[in-house]
């Protein structure tokens, strides 16, 4: 696999327009533009691999658009050595960013094709995280807690199940909305049985599946 000037320039670019559309962490803006994207989605051509926009992968999933992936992980306010949870591992790219961020990463992924193929593909790039195979609505609970928790498949609701393993000051950020659209929600937990919601923008995701999604 290559990484030329090209391509590294491409990068540039894109992080050129996620500024532009209002990106402003420095942490994410700089580990978008060091992991190659088209690692991830190599049937494109390198200027589609850079395009701000969601592409099909395997298991009829999608990687989702760059600026998606860099305003969830914006909300997430990662600090290093927390510990993460992600739902929906799909190719791996969102996962190689939170890596990159300093986070110790535990992914779940409900696609056998997408987790095998993960699970061999991230380490050759030098990432390295904690994956699961399973019903990523479930979450991971003889894992818990979390610090964070980033969800990235629309859900109708927020989990109870995910909320509970959230720490006592940590984060989740979802999509919640219907099958069309999703409105970028976080949750707060401040207390044993406290939280603090907020919504944000809104997106468009494929659907979490599970028991307690859709």
């Amino acid at each position: 696999m290559l990484d030329s000037y090209k391509h590294k320039g491409l990068r540039k670019v894109l992080v050129k327009q996620l500024k532009e559309k209002g990106i402003k962490d420095e942490a994410v803006l700089k580990a978008i533009e060091k992991i190659p994207r088209h690692f991830f989605v190599e049937k494109y051509a390198a200027e589609v691999a850079y395009a701000d926009k969601a592409l099909q992968i395997d298991a009829g999933q999608t990687i989702s658009q760059p600026y998606t992936v860099a305003y969830q992980t914006e909300l997430l306010h990662i600090q290093k050595g927390e510990k993460v949870l992600e739902i929906g591992t799909g190719s791996g790219y969102q996962t190689s960013i939170l890596v990159e961020l300093g986070a110790k990463v535990y992914t779940i992924e409900r696609q056998k094709e997408l987790f095998d193929k993960t699970l061999k593909f991230l380490p050759t790039l030098g990432y390295t995280a904690n994956f699961y195979l399973g019903d990523g609505s479930n979450g991971i609970p003889e894992e818990a807690p979390f610090n964070k928790i980033l969800v990235t498949a629309g859900a109708p609701s927020i989990p109870d199940t995910l909320l509970k393993q959230l720490a006592i000051g940590g984060i989740l950020v979802i999509p919640v909305g219907d099958e069309k659209v999703q409105t970028m929600t976080t949750v707060l937990r401040v207390s044993e049985k406290e939280y603090e919601k907020v919504e944000f923008a809104q997106f468009r995701f494929v659907p979490l599946i599970g028991d307690k999604a859709w």
